[in-house]
């Protein structure tokens, strides 16, 4: 039996998320009682609760948000609370897909492509500059840092020149 190609589980999904603008609403409640583990809000509209439960339904069949992006949230939400003004500036991108980043080490030049989902390095794809940076040095690094895309913190101790 030949498995599920992408291209089927995509068709599955996008038939199943279309599928939800037609439940009723108590149909709907139950399958944010099964995605979320509680009872729907009692005055949700029924255009919310089938936002909710879609991308509870994306989330699990194609993952979560990335760490990066849960934590962001979250800061922003922190701040929001303490009535702090909400700024995106530290989450803009800070390099552009095809730039090509060069930092030497040890008398080495390395160089590496950023993509438009992670980096290129010695012609093998990586998730982030942190991976490379400590494939190069064999320790932990802010691949940022390491690549001079970030200066130091006032107060951070340096590692010495390397």
């Amino acid at each position: 039996m030949q498995g599920k190609t992408l291209s089927d589980s995509n068709e599955a999904l996008s038939r199943k998320l279309a599928s939800l603008r037609s439940l009723p609403i108590k149909r709907l409640k139950k399958q944010w009682r099964l995605l979320y583990g509680s009872e729907a809000p009692l005055r949700v509209s029924r255009e919310l609760l089938t936002r909710a439960v879609a991308y509870r339904i994306q989330e699990q069949v194609l993952g979560g948000l990335k760490p990066s992006t849960r934590r962001l949230l979250e800061r922003l939400a922190s701040d929001a609370r303490v009535g702090k003004p909400l700024t995106l500036s530290s989450c803009a991108p800070l390099v552009s897909a095809g730039t090509v980043l060069m930092r030497d080490w040890q008398g080495i030049t390395h160089e590496v492509q950023v993509l438009d989902r992670g980096v290129l390095y010695k012609r093998k794809r990586y998730r982030s500059l942190s991976e490379v940076a400590r494939l190069i040095t064999g320790s932990r690094w802010s691949g940022p840092l390491f690549f001079g895309l970030h200066s130091k913190r006032e107060g951070e101790t340096s590692r010495g020149s390397r």
